[in-house]
């Protein structure tokens, strides 16, 4: 093997007496495409920011490039060092052209007035070798998340970095969007750009990593390469414990049987769904699985009244029951955890204390509607008990925590309505494996308290870690069904061939 491209020695960083790293090393190659895992606070994102100059490290250390000692002083240090990263939350300038924002912070300019036309020229190459389908002319705001992306690698190249940093590339991105960006990471590494690569997501890591380094609470677990890269052994590393404990399933779903509490017939919304049909009893765990588009999301909506239904009912516990509006679906026991917590779900400006207690409002006012705040503080402070939500405390705003921590403030919040029904839409989307691990703890908990939920995700691993029984849907329909039993475990290959099954659904 090659010398490095990049070697850290024993970087730490402290924030006001709080350790964040503590004696990392790293080391990258050139051509290589490098995982960095480690759950929410493991150090990742303090470490990367140490290598492109966003912070300062603390003395002691060492950070060589191509075998020199460097020290970087902020981010125009990092990028003159050979170094780029692309942020989860995209730095581009909506209101610029493709061609502006590569050149930002180093205009081309002729007699005082930018060289537009120049820059569009220069930057035209690059987005060809990306097969970019938008012009350097094109207004950044009139492009795709998969585009921006583009743009993005595209002002990396433009600066001649060595080493491209990138921080949950696909969280924003479509399936199909994805598969592109991984071709194209491919084709950097084959050109010998040396790519840091952070993800929650296994799938990801195998499909991509040549190498994964594991950091925990701010410390060197170790790195395996690419014939050592399995599920158990990262999940292990980074939480400090065996795989065999990550899913909890502790509830018998056989208490239940003979007690449905939902039943959805022949729902359709003449277009994504048609026909579908499914039951879910106290106390057990049921899985949505199916390929995206194939109308898992659209059915729930169905259910809660977020979308209008052309055909089929709902029964509630053996009784016919008419929903409208998500409003009317939570009255009813129904409730929606949304697989977009951010945009739809949260509201990352209040207080967790006010995000956990909205769904409840009217039923702790008194005195012609004022609120019991002394009831609602109650409320939150045992849901930071019982959910394990890591926060200062209930004051805090929801968008100051971590992914995992937002969802089990979301997650508090519909419990809080003690609901009959909970249908979950991808729960652990883009939050941390000690997160995910705790949340699937939290359901188990429920199922054992009667609670009968679905759960709707595309993290096969998940849906037969932690389901009872699996539909699955395609091309809008009911496809059909996997029920777990002492001889029978779930797999993918079931579920999987009825996902995509060969048979033809009628139109």
């Amino acid at each position: 093997m090659t010398d490095p491209i990049l070697e850290m020695r024993g970087v730490s960083k402290s924030f006001f007496g709080i350790v964040a790293l503590r004696g990392v090393d790293l080391t990258v190659y050139a051509g290589e495409i490098h995982a960095l895992m480690g759950e929410n606070g493991a150090g990742k994102s303090t470490l990367m920011k140490i290598l492109s100059g966003a912070y300062r490290p603390d003395p002691g250390g060492e950070i060589r490039i191509e075998g020199k000692p460097v020290h970087i002083h902020g981010p125009q240090g990092g990028r003159a060092a050979g170094i780029s990263i692309i942020y989860q939350e995209l730095s581009l300038a909506p209101n610029l052209t493709v061609a502006e924002n590569i050149y930002l912070g180093r205009e081309v300019s002729q007699s005082g007035l930018l060289a537009r036309g120049e820059m569009r020229e220069r930057v035209g190459p690059i987005l060809e070798r990306l097969g970019a389908d938008f012009a350097p002319s094109t207004l950044v705001a009139h492009l795709s998340m998969g585009q921006r992306q583009l743009v993005e690698i595209a002002r990396a190249l433009h600066a001649r970095s060595k080493i491209l940093i990138m921080d949950e590339p696909t969280t924003a991105l479509s399936a199909g969007e994805s598969e592109r960006l991984f071709a194209l990471i491919r084709q950097l590494r084959a050109e010998g750009l040396a790519i840091i690569y952070i993800s929650h997501r296994m799938d990801e890591v195998y499909a991509l990593g040549d190498r994964v380094t594991v950091l925990r609470d701010g410390r060197l677990v170790g790195s395996l390469d690419k014939g050592e890269i399995r599920a158990d052994t990262i999940v292990r590393m980074m939480v400090g414990r065996d795989v065999s404990s990550f899913y909890k399933k502790d509830h018998d779903p056989d208490a239940g049987r003979g007690h449905p509490v939902l039943t959805a017939v022949d729902m359709g919304d003449g277009q994504r769904v048609r026909g579908c049909s499914l039951t879910v009893l106290a106390g057990e765990v049921v899985g949505l699985a199916g390929l995206v588009g194939a109308g898992r999301t659209e059915l729930a909506h169905l259910i809660i009244g977020a979308a209008p239904k052309t055909s089929g009912h709902l029964e509630l516990e053996g009784r016919p029951i008419e929903i409208r509006t998500p409003g009317e679906a939570l009255d009813a026991g129904i409730a929606y955890l949304t697989e977009d917590r951010k945009a739809l779900g949260l509201f990352l400006d209040m207080s967790c204390l006010d995000n956990i207690n909205l769904g409840v409002i009217g039923r702790d006012a008194r005195f012609g509607g004022i609120l019991d705040r002394d009831k609602a503080r109650d409320r939150a402070n045992r849901a930071f008990s019982s959910l394990g939500i890591r926060a200062a405390n209930t004051g805090i705003t929801a968008g100051s925590l971590s992914g995992g921590n937002q969802q089990k403030v979301l997650l508090s919040r519909l419990l809080a309505t003690t609901p009959k029904v909970l249908i979950l839409d991808e729960p652990t989307r883009g939050v941390d494996v000690g997160a995910k691990s705790e949340i699937y703890s939290i359901i188990d908990n429920l199922a054992k308290a009667g609670t009968a939920i679905l759960v709707i995700s595309s993290d096969l691993p998940e849906i037969i870690g932690i389901c009872d029984r699996v539909v699955v849907m395609r091309v809008g329909r009911i496809a059909g069904e996997i029920r777990r039993g002492a001889d029978a475990p779930l797999n993918q290959e079931d579920i999987m061939a009825l996902a995509t099954g060969t048979e033809q659904i009628d139109a």
